[in-house]
């Protein structure tokens, strides 16, 4: 279907890439909107030192595991990815700080909550807000995995990354952990493109 001939108009000589930062927006303004309906963020379980510490590590393990599992086979082939540079070669710094900070601020919360918060519960629960996390089984751990891994370019460590997210989940009972260490990851691989250029990862 083709754009209307306004939009055409409204976005000629936007750069795209910055619609990211729209898309983030949007997510954002949902998470803002439902927020009252979110028990888990406002009066989460309690999390002890040795948690949040376990949270950060298995976040900076996912980082090591998810730059090294580009291997033919277990992943799908990578597309051009998001490259923040300018015509000159030089790194546009607002872009890349936009992606940066929706992947690792924005994109961990919504993901935690779509992906641990509801489809691993409701797999073993329909009514999946009554269901106590901590007594998830491997059905749903494994299920919400594969799916969450299918979702990403790096499809084997996508896998990897759903099953430690959702292990941090089931352990604790308190989203904050994945979210955490998913923010975590996400923080650290952004860096990590920026300072290797390889854009394919994001």
């Amino acid at each position: 279907m083709a754009a209307s001939p306004w939009l055409s108009t409204l976005l000629q000589g936007v750069d795209s890439r910055w619609l990211y930062g729209l898309r983030v927006g949007v997510v954002l303004g949902a998470l803002l909107l439902f927020s009252r309906h979110y028990g888990e963020l406002s009066k989460p379980p309690a999390a002890t030192p040795r948690d949040w510490l376990i949270s950060l590590a298995v976040g900076f393990v996912v980082f090591i595991l998810w730059i090294n599992l580009d291997l033919p086979g277990l992943s799908f082939p990578a597309g051009e990815g998001f490259d923040p540079r300018g015509d000159d070669g030089g790194i546009r710094w607002g872009l890349a700080a936009m992606r940066v900070v929706g992947a690792a601020l924005i994109v961990p919360v919504m993901e935690e909550l779509f992906w641990r918060s509801f489809i691993l519960r409701w797999i073993d629960q329909a009514d999946f807000l009554a269901f106590d996390v901590t007594r998830a089984g491997l059905r749903g751990l494994a299920l919400s995995s594969l799916l969450f891994g299918f979702e990403h370019g790096l499809w084997f460590a996508g896998i990897l990354a759903g099953l430690a997210y959702g292990w941090l989940y089931r352990r604790s009972g308190n989203l904050w952990m994945p979210i955490v260490a998913h923010g975590l990851t996400n923080f650290l691989l952004g860096a990590w493109v920026l300072i290797s250029g390889q854009w394919y990862f994001w």
